[in-house]
Parts: structure tokens; C-alpha cells; sequence
């Protein structure tokens, strides 16, 4: 019993012996990110439609932080084109055609009693919205879908519609200028 117990204390402090060689014992692993991505990436409007060319809009605001153009977001419109120049000190450009135009806010409806329960819309949803199971009927969290359109061309039987929703009290975001925005790392320590 008592060897037992030696050789589980020799265990764990070689353990935590070899967690300090590696610096876990001090710290956790982190990853500092580029200040200015950080700023980019929250003005972006956080769709992960992919309409800017990239699959998401981290790799986006990635992509601008290394000098690309500022105006392919069609979800964030000419409010985050005006936002990103600002920020970045450089003039705004109109809406790049190519990628979409501006729309009003929409998210997907499913009608819910023409649905197979295929499951494609929840697979093609990069923000997990949809709710459903194999073969039973689907929903969508309006409160997270993003409108990103995604979810409609893989639909088989073509029972997910894009609703504008109206701008009232639930539904209003204030986006500040980028001049307001303030880098801080994790401890709130302004960068």
C-alpha cells in the first residue's frame, strides 16, 4: 500500500516536473493576436458569408490588416467600408460590385412543414443557427442567423426563404466609428 503511494507521488511530481519544463505549470498556452486584425475583425459585421472572397471575416480582416482592399464586405456595406477607412487612415471606396450588393438585415425562415429534415442548411450554416435532427423538421434561431444566404441552395425542396427584418428596439445595433474602438488585451490593459 504504502509503495503504491510513494510511486503515485512520483507520478505526479514527475508530471508537474516535466508541465514546468514545458511552461505549462506558469502559464497557459496563448496566442497573441495582431492588434490591428482585432480592430478590423469587430467592425467586420461577423456574417461568415464568404461574399468577400475569404471563408470568413477573420481571414478577411487578416487579409486587410496585410493591405487588401477595404471594401468587399457587402453584409457590412458602406457603415463598415466608412468604419475600416477611418481606422485605417485611408479614403473610403465605394461597395466592390463584384462580391454583392448592400441588402437590409435578413435571416433565414424555414417553412417548417415543407421540410425533409435533410440536414444540408445546417451543415452549409458556418454560425450554427439551425436547429434540427435527420428527418424531422428544421428551425432557425433568428436571433443567430446572420443572413448569410448559405443555407438556401443546398435546400433540396427550396423552403428556406431570406426575411428583411425591420430595425425596432430588439433588433438595433449602434456601430461606432472605428475612431472610438480601443484595443485592449485580455486583462482589459488598453494596447
Amino acid at each position: 500500500m504504502t509503495s503504491v503511494l510513494i510511486a503515485v507521488a512520483v507520478l505526479l511530481l514527475l508530471a508537474l516536473a516535466f508541465g514546468g519544463l514545458l511552461g505549462f505549470a506558469a502559464e497557459r498556452f496563448r496566442v497573441e493576436g495582431n492588434p490591428l486584425v482585432e480592430q478590423i475583425d469587430a467592425i467586420l459585421p461577423q456574417t461568415q458569408c464568404g461574399q468577400c472572397g475569404f471563408p470568413g471575416c477573420r481571414p478577411y480582416a487578416e487579409s486587410i490588416a496585410d493591405g487588401d482592399a477595404i471594401n468587399k464586405c457587402p453584409p457590412g456595406g458602406e457603415t463598415t467600408i466608412k468604419a475600416l477607412a477611418d481606422l485605417l487612415d485611408v479614403e473610403p471606396q465605394p461597395l466592390d460590385a463584384e462580391h454583392g450588393v448592400e441588402q437590409a438585415k435578413r435571416v433565414a425562415v424555414i417553412r417548417e412543414d415543407e421540410c425533409i429534415g435533410c440536414t444540408k442548411c445546417i451543415q452549409a450554416c458556418p454560425v450554427d443557427a439551425i436547429l434540427g435532427a435527420a428527418k424531422h423538421m428544421h428551425t432557425v434561431i433568428a436571433s443567430e442567423c446572420t443572413g448569410c444566404d448559405l443555407c438556401v441552395d443546398p435546400c433540396p425542396v427550396d423552403c428556406i426563404d431570406m426575411v428583411t427584418v425591420e430595425a425596432d428596439i430588439r433588433t438595433w445595433t449602434w456601430n461606432p466609428p472605428a475612431s472610438n474602438l480601443i484595443a485592449t488585451d485580455r486583462q482589459g490593459v488598453v494596447a
